[in-house]
């Protein structure tokens, strides 16, 4: 179809009309980021001016950003967790929107380290809408063709519970799943699925992931992407299938379903779609039998052209994992978003993980930026390329000047709207003394270990978390390590292992390595090996205390004492640094 050449767009030549209007909307966002700031803001203290909350702070009717910076405080979870705890608990009075609240959107429930309820109003359903609506069209600009086939996409809900008030409370992709706005959203060529909307809405995650395989493997050479929300949830879906083919080949080979899948309405469209073909489960059993998964990817869904999953921030310890089952395909990056609020997009989803930046739309909520060390917060037009801040948010359903807790390195501008790098989440730290050992600093020591690792024994760390442990004088940092041993395969020597420790700490920060050596106040590091499958039985643990199968991450640090029990009593073998590492009172040369 010939597109409109009025409708065209500076980030490229759209799909198709509906492509073009969603650039053309881009292009108008960003160009007037300020001024589109500026009135959201208005609208928001116009509409909640009203409420319990804003009227404590005596704005007298003004909307403008300077009376509402002077009296707003900038806040986080616990300043507002007793207005939140009322609303849970049934009071329907305006306390925080004048919009009734609809629901709450709980936040992973490993992110630093507890669960919040976020509230939320109906409308903002169609404002995530909107940003979902636009990462096609932007997708549709680098990789063509995504309307001649389908994506293969392992997506989940979790059963959601109710507050005492009987408000539903549940993960913000459970809402939009069981959303109308999902449900029944109209036919489009760009964004068809293999999973039919019943695998993907059972509450149950072994009849979900199962049936989404399935019907992945039955579509396999319609398959044009292949994704998940975030990397580990695809490294689960393909561990999965190395546990399960055998019995999804005799599924397709029979053409009738597997017994324990009981969900009637699995049951009812699988009927429609299975049916006996010998061929294709003969290849499955071909690639699936053998020791070798490197490419397994691109080996059954061949034609798929890129991954779309998160492997920003903790995610990026699983990019060599996810190069090695895809054969190198390119992963997409596109769009940021939180339970709090949705943040922005990608405007260029298929540049390398470490390149990644999203651009954020003004027209989601009203944001602020606080310089890394500073205290006075600045505007969105106003942040610097090169500096880090912390992110804080105004959104319609009522917060006001919330701290989101996400920590962000500005790496440019889309025309006036900043564009940025997802650096860590705040206060995921590691600390015995003096010592604060944060979630990026953590990983590139595990990375760099783990590189000593591979060249000395071919081996990989499929998993890790740490725990700062304080029962022994003085403390120090324990590392748990799942290793990637194929079955039969000797694990690392003690001597390797132990040096790996030596790695991990030469890799930390000078405060830590002046506490090792100078100060003394904190022991040699330990890394505890696990046997293999104990991080898949801690994310099973989670998930039975009410985490979301599809927010689920590792949690890179952990002191929950049945947590730490779980892990220590699948520990194989412990190691300890063998010597101090480097330290000097002057700093390392970068």
């Amino acid at each position: 179809m010939a597109v409109d050449s009025s409708l065209s767009s500076p980030l490229g030549p759209p799909a198709c009309e509906k492509d073009a209007k969603a650039l053309r909307f881009i292009e108008e966002m960003t160009r007037n980021a300020d001024t589109v700031q500026e009135n959201l803001l208005a609208e928001i203290l116009r509409r909640n001016a009203e409420t319990e909350y804003l009227r404590r702070f005596n704005l007298g009717g003004a909307t403008d950003r300077d009376t509402f910076k002077s009296k707003l405080p900038i806040i986080t979870y616990e300043d507002l967790q007793p207005e939140i705890q009322r609303i849970a608990d049934g009071d329907r009075s305006p306390i925080l929107s004048a919009h009734p609240i609809s629901e709450f959107l709980t936040s992973s429930g490993t992110s630093a380290g507890e669960r919040k309820l976020m509230p939320t109003i109906q409308e903002e359903l169609d404002r995530r809408q909107l940003l979902y609506s636009l990462l096609m069209p932007v997708m549709n600009l680098y990789v063509p063709g995504l309307d001649k086939g389908k994506g293969l996409y392992f997506l989940f809900v979790k059963s959601e519970t109710k507050t005492p008030g009987g408000l539903p409370a549940r993960p913000v992709l459970t809402s939009y799943y069981k959303s109308d706005k999902f449900r029944s959203r109209p036919y489009d060529p760009y964004n068809v699925y293999t999973s039919p909307n019943e695998a993907i809405l059972c509450p149950d995650s072994f009849q979900s992931m199962y049936s989404q395989m399935l019907c992945g493997l039955l579509d396999r050479l319609s398959v044009l992407r292949v994704g998940a929300v975030f990397a580990s949830g695809l490294l689960r879906a393909i561990r999965f299938l190395q546990l399960h083919w055998s019995r999804l080949a005799n599924d397709i080979e029979s053409g009738s379903l597997d017994s324990e899948i009981t969900d009637p309405s699995i049951r009812q469209c699988m009927s429609d779609i299975l049916k006996p073909d010998q061929h294709l489960a003969e290849f499955i059993r071909q690639e699936c039998e053998t020791e070798n998964w490197e490419g397994i990817i691109t080996r059954i869904w061949p034609n798929t052209k890129y991954l779309d999953v998160i492997v920003t921030g903790a995610m990026a310890q699983y990019i060599p994992t996810l190069e090695y089952y895809s054969g190198g395909l390119p992963m997409a990056c596109t769009m940021y978003a939180s339970s709090e609020c949705y943040f922005g997009l990608n405007l260029n989803p298929m540049s390398k993980p470490c390149e990644v930046s999203y651009t954020i739309m003004p027209n989601m909520a009203y944001f602020e930026f606080i310089p890394l060390g500073g205290s006075k917060a600045v505007e969105l037009v106003d942040v610097k390329i090169g500096k880090e801040y912390e992110l804080v948010v105004t959104t319609y359903a009522g917060l006001c000047r919330y701290r989101v807790g996400d920590i962000l390195r500005v790496t440019g501008f889309h025309n006036s709207a900043p564009q940025f790098h997802f650096v860590r989440r705040k206060n995921v730290l590691l600390s015995i003394d003096s010592d604060k050992t944060d979630e990026s600093e953590l990983q590139k020591a595990v990375e760099n270990a783990s590189k000593l690792l591979l060249k000395e024994c071919s081996t990989r760390v499929a998993e890790y978390t740490s725990y700062a442990d304080t029962s022994t004088i003085p403390g120090h940092y324990v590392l748990y390590w799942e290793l990637s041993l194929r079955d039969g395969e000797r694990q690392p020597s003690h001597d390797t292992l132990s040096r790996c420790c030596l790695e991990m700490e030469e890799s930390l920060n000078s405060v830590y390595r002046q506490c090792r050596v100078a100060d003394n106040s904190v022991g040699p590091l330990e890394i505890r090996v696990v046997r293999n499958g104990t991080f898949e039985e801690l994310m099973d643990y989670a998930i039975s205390r009410g985490a979301s199968i599809n927010q689920y991450k590792v949690p890179r640090c952990v002191n929950f004492t049945p947590i730490v029990e779980l892990l220590d009593s699948r520990v194989v073998s412990a190691h300890f640094s063998p010597a101090l590492p480097h330290w000097t009172p002057e700093r390392r040369r970068r």
